[in-house]
């Protein structure tokens, strides 16, 4: 058990702090080794590993990437975000979009394509117009990261939650939906607040001919993607046929493609959150197959801290997701859930714990660290304290909404 612990410990540092101290391992590279540790020293045997991988998860969450991908290689995200920040509005108003905009398309799409796409064209777009980004990049990303929230679809940890406890796609959207949807007006009253007097730049940057140009899309190629979404989102709502199922059959009808090649598709999925979350199946199986983890729960119950109580659960899934991640806390919490309990708050306090807080620092989700390496790019320094100005009191502010929430559902 001894080196169980010591491999499980040393792969969840990795997810703290993004990597493995003193080696070129990323979050990624410790989930994988850390599974091929367990498997090479015996720790758990090949079978059992490859049970513990849940297929319906993987296969969820690639298919709808296609889906999402699909969208990318249409050029509808890159479309939709030179419309959006070239209207001729005033800051607040254009803020005020962009926070709808991200909260919507986060919820429908995958949250972390969404921002991978439309983020550096952001970017660039309000530089040329001799705006401040950096408002602009904070609203947009914390509404994609508590829009998303809202829906099963809207990330990958909301994919598991409802996976794990057997949650529909309405039942899901009804514990989750309308605290998603009041966090956005949240989100926008806050960093028009805070940068109120500092929607211009000090210095405009000239003017980028190429990023003025009108931006192509394949409006075929975008409408059958759509439709594709609709399809499955109708799907999931009104048939009983798996969910991983009808992911994975509407990205093989979107792959099959006269007009677009499909290694130009599968460049936009995300292979290393999969192999991830692949990974961390193995090495969180392996130690729960010492009874280490129910033993810790027993010992907490006992001390009061009673993960089957929502609100507890909500702080719990809050601290863990700024420390290791939102995935990897997700997935650590879920096995030791009962779903015979009161499945919609105990739903509503991971999904909201791991999506609301993610705001509070930079590295509380992949969103945040996609927006401030995008924006140094074009030379906009977004400094941790710069971020945690504006994301500790969004976070405060919806996670209170939150707990309101989950209190009455729990009653």
């Amino acid at each position: 058990m001894d080196l169980t612990l010591l491999i499980f410990l040393a792969v969840y540092l990795a997810m703290g702090l993004g990597h493995l101290p003193g080696f070129k391992v990323d979050r990624t590279g410790a989930a994988l080794i850390g599974a091929l540790a367990m498997l090479g020293a015996g720790r758990i045997a090949p079978q059992a590993a490859w049970n513990s991988i849940d297929y319906s998860t993987i296969g969820l969450l690639f298919g709808l990437m296609v889906v999402s991908s699909a969208f990318v290689v249409s050029g509808f995200y890159a479309w939709t975000a030179a419309r959006v920040a070239t209207l001729n509005v005033a800051p607040p108003i254009l803020l005020a979009i962009l926070v709808v905009v991200g909260g919507v398309l986060s919820a429908v799409l995958t949250n972390d394509v969404v921002v991978v796409a439309m983020t550096p064209l952001l970017v660039a777009i309000t530089l040329s117009r001799g705006l401040n980004p950096v408002p602009f990049l904070l609203g947009f990303c914390f509404a994609t990261n508590t829009g998303a929230a809202g829906t099963i679809i809207g990330s990958p940890q909301n994919m598991i939650v409802a996976q794990g406890l057997d949650m529909s796609f309405i039942g899901f959207l009804r514990v989750a939906g309308l605290p998603a949807l009041l966090s956005l007006p949240v989100v926008w009253g806050i960093i028009a607040m805070l940068y109120r007097r500092r929607w211009q730049l000090a210095s405009p940057v000239p003017a980028d001919a190429s990023v003025a140009a009108p931006v192509a899309v394949d409006r075929w190629e975008t409408l059958k993607a759509a439709v594709v979404t609709i399809v499955v989102v109708m799907a999931f709502v009104f048939s009983d046929w798996p969910r991983e199922l009808i992911a994975l059959s509407a990205a093989a009808l979107l792959l099959i493609n006269r007009r677009i090649a499909s290694t130009d598709m599968m460049k936009h999925v995300n292979g290393n959150l999969i192999v991830l979350l692949m990974g961390l199946f193995v090495v969180n199986a392996a130690l729960a197959a010492t009874n280490l983890p129910q033993h810790l729960l027993a010992d907490l119950r006992s001390a009061g801290f009673d993960l089957h109580q929502p609100l507890w659960l909500f702080v719990v899934a809050s601290a863990l997701s700024n420390t290791v991640g939102n995935n990897p806390a997700v997935m650590l919490l879920v096995p030791s859930l009962d779903s015979s309990g009161p499945v919609n708050a105990i739903g509503a306090a991971l999904a909201l714990g791991t999506g609301f807080s993610s705001n509070l620092i930079v590295f509380g989700s992949l969103a945040g660290i996609i927006v401030v390496e995008a924006a140094a790019k074009y030379g906009v320094k977004i400094s941790f304290g710069e971020f945690c100005r504006a994301g500790v009191p969004v976070g405060l502010a919806c996670m209170a909404i939150a707990v309101a929430w989950i209190a009455l559902l729990a009653r």
